[in-house]
């Protein structure tokens, strides 16, 4: 097997002389691992290692050897990636790259001028860096073109894979891929890179769909995990959005508390920041720091009440934010600031757009405000600090309201915080990370596929487009009358149109969706509106304000001083103050084994070093409540009288599944009023004689055996993807039985829940 020396030495001089550059002294393992695979075999290559492991190096260092060797005649390498930011940093870093060896990089997204694509398009060599949404618009539009851009392609890099595996955006890849292989007639190599894959062989089937080649997946090497980690909890003092108290002579709750005050305002108001949020600031003013919010909302709320502070302390304003919704010049300005070493302490406040890839420098500290929902979200963020030798460096802060004195049980519990112990817990005692959700029947990724094809193609024979369609590899589990189903529906709705000759083509209302930029992209969109003061874009809402009225953007509050509806434009004027803004949104599935080990953190005495002491206060508390109350033992207690609550300690597809089961078979169960807080507890009236007999009554239904498919009224619609909209009911409600509910883990629960009453009405009866 060739050793370091030896790898090194097969790459290209420019490369070796790149590596001198920058003082490298060896090669990482995962560079000398994927430069084995590429130069020794003809294999597809998944590389998964840590965040800043040098993985894009390390796929590109051997492709951009074997290309200086033997220069293709079209587009050499089409790299893959899911946002326009990690596009724009990553051609950057190759450009330095590539500088002496020739090979052009071109990128091309929304955001990248006509003039540097067609530069492309007149001499079509090198990389092409590339979203799949432009890669969309391109299999449709330019068709003609696609054997001419990529009869020499060698190389297919997608980033990120962990992101896309599962989802509809990651099988439309997946599906243009394989329309550019038949296009072309040849399987080419994929690389796929990622840091945190939960399932590394279900990661490389989703990865070599519709490819005959092999897979190789170098195994990392497992290090100690070194982390500086610290958990903050704080009661939320002050729950007023504009963070100010009034001064008319009301109680104040503050008076006794050492928190910073701002002078009255004009109308009597003063600003008392809640203690949360100035343990926040405190936190990242002297740092370099990304600050994690779950939401938009929260990134520009965080954002507003940081600048907040800073002009109550006299502070500089140095807090940046970064979200979808901004401008790509307000993003941009961010990625620039935080890579220039020239600003020392600077804190941009994001969503999941800067988990990612991106190289953004070096940053100091991370903090997370509340719990991310995954182990995987927790790596990729933590990941963004901690390079150059230094451990990564995460701080979360947990906000709550104070319990009152009747609060009902499960309220006690500080969820958020007991989900971050056991994400963390998870990784360091299992390396844990959750493996890729599957999708059998992605119909509104089949209606969107087809439209493409067909626009792509003219017209095609209703045989031959669904042999086309069908082959597919993420439209593999689609039975052929089921895509029947969803053709005749199309001809209805005028989607399609059958020409005398019995063809297909695009209809009328087709061709409305396919003429849109927007039809590109499989995820959901919202009818933006764009806000823009004098020149400047800031970024988008989703409902304008009339004229006069204000709203929160950019980590600022506006004023609307026109308002043009037809052009979907708001115009706006800068003023001060805070306030709210809110997006539609979805905030991710939560696996099981999180879940179950919650349930560990509330039972086991174990003290966890990063807690600091709010938070570990809280937790004993937390603690405290669990094993006297009794839902350690008893998976179903009361809460006086006839309501009840049940914490399952399932996922989010097993807890839907389990409420659905409850509320199918309410009458028989003897239960009502059936309310669920995310995934963590269900509460409902029961009018059965024992909570023994609830939990035999409910595994006798499991027993009986569970039709996911009866669990939904044929009233029902279940709308989530881009495209539901426009499949037919029944076609959506199979795909929400086989792809949203569980019943592997949700049975076997149940048939402990049954265990424990039993175990504890024998216990009774022994003591008696």
């Amino acid at each position: 097997m060739e050793n370091e020396n030896d790898i090194f030495y097969r790459f290209s001089p420019f490369i070796r002389d790149f590596i001198y550059r920058h003082e490298w002294e060896s090669l990482r393992s995962v560079q000398v691992d994927a430069a084995r695979v590429l130069f020794n075999t003809e294999s597809n290559l998944l590389l998964t290692s840590s965040t800043a492991s040098g993985k894009t190096e390390a796929a590109f260092f051997p492709i951009l050897s074997m290309l200086e060797e033997d220069p293709c005649q079209s587009v050499a390498v089409l790299y893959i990636a899911p946002l326009k930011s990690l596009i724009n940093d990553q051609f950057v870093r190759l450009d330095e790259l590539l500088d002496e060896s020739g090979i052009p990089v071109f990128h091309w997204h929304g955001d990248v001028s006509f003039s540097h694509k067609n530069k492309l398009l007149n001499d079509p060599k090198g990389i092409l860096q590339i979203t799949p949404e432009s890669l969309e618009s391109m299999l449709m539009n330019r068709s003609n073109d696609i054997v001419r851009l990529f009869s020499d392609l060698r190389f297919i890099i997608i980033d990120e894979i962990h992101t896309l595996t599962g989802t509809d955006r990651g099988n439309q890849i997946i599906c243009q891929l394989s329309r550019i292989s038949r296009l072309i007639a040849r399987d080419v190599r994929r690389i796929g890179l990622s840091a945190t894959v939960g399932d590394v062989e279900a990661a490389k089937k989703w990865l070599c769909g519709g490819s005959s080649r092999e897979c190789e997946a170098p195994v990392p090497e497992q290090g100690r995990v070194s982390w500086r980690l610290a958990l903050e909890h704080f009661f939320i003092q002050n729950a007023k959005l504009d963070q100010t108290r009034s001064a008319d002579g009301t109680p104040d709750p503050f008076t006794d508390m050492n928190v910073p005050v701002q002078k009255p305002d004009k109308q009597g108001a003063r600003a008392v920041i809640d203690a949360g949020y100035e343990y926040i600031y405190d936190c990242v003013k002297d740092k370099k720091s990304l600050v994690f919010s779950n939401s938009r909302e929260e990134t520009e709320y965080i954002t507003a009440t940081m600048r907040q502070i800073a002009e109550n302390r006299h502070d500089p304003d140095i807090f940046l934010i970064h979200h979808g919704n901004l401008s790509a010049s307000l993003r941009e300005e961010a990625e620039a600031k935080l890579k220039s070493d020239e600003y020392g302490r600077l804190v941009t406040c994001a969503t999941v757009t800067l988990e990612l890839g991106i190289d953004i420098g070096r940053l100091q500290r991370i903090m997370q405000i509340e719990s991310p929902n995954s182990v995987s979200s927790f790596l990729q963020r933590l990941g963004r600090s901690g390079r150059r030798g230094e451990p990564p460096e995460m701080f979360m802060v947990f906000r709550e309201e104070d319990p009152l004195p009747d609060t009902p049980l499960p309220q006690l519990i500080p969820w958020n915080l007991i989900r971050a112990i056991a994400i963390i817990q998870l990784y360091i005692e299992e390396r844990f990370i959750e493996p890729p959700l599957t999708k059998k029947l992605p119909f509104s990724l089949l209606f969107q596929q087809t439209l493409s094809v067909l626009a792509s193609s003219g017209e095609l024979a209703p045989k031959a487009l669904a042999e086309r369609v069908l082959s597919m590899p993420p439209f593999a589990n689609v039975p052929k009358e089921q895509y029947k189903t969803l053709l005749i529906s199309m001809l209805n709705g005028d989607y399609l149109e059958q020409t005398e000759e019995k063809t297909l083509i695009v209809g009328l209302a087709g061709e409305r969706l396919t003429n849109s930029f927007k039809f590109y992209a499989v995820f959901k969109d919202t009818e933006n509106y764009s806000v823009r003061c004098e020149s400047d874009e800031i970024g988008t809402i989703t409902t304008p304000p009339p004229v006069g009225e204000r709203f929160a953007l950019a980590g600022r509050v506006w004023e609307v001083t026109e308002l043009d509806v037809g052009r979907k434009l708001i115009y706006v004027k800068p003023v001060k103050g805070k306030m709210e803004i809110s997006w539609p949104g979805d905030y991710g599935e939560i696996h099981t084994k999180i879940q179950q080990r919650m349930r560990k953190v509330l039972e086991e005495d174990a003290v966890y070093p990063y807690l600091k002491p709010n938070a570990k206060n809280r937790l004993a508390v937390a603690r405290h409540v669990a094993r006297n109350t009794g839902m350690l033992k008893h998976s179903v207690v009361s809460l006086g009288g006839m309501n009840y609550c049940m914490f399952p300690w399932l996922g989010t597809r097993s807890f839907r599944t389990l409420r659905k089961v409850m509320s199918h078979n309410a009458a028989e169960l003897k239960i009502s009023n059936i309310e669920f807080e995310g995934c963590c507890y269900i509460t409902f009236r029961y009018e059965g004689e024992s909570i023994k007999a609830f939990c035999d009554g409910l595994d006798r239904i499991c027993e009986r055996g569970i039709d996911k498919n009866s669990l939904i009224s044929k009233s029902e619609s279940p709308i989530f993807e881009k495209y539901d909209d426009y499949i037919p009911g029944e076609l959506l409600r199979l795909a929400y039985a086989e792809d949203r509910l569980r019943t592997d883990e949700m049975i076997p629960r149940v048939a402990e829940m049954k265990e424990e009453e039993h175990n504890f009405k024998s216990r009774m009866d022994n003591d008696d």
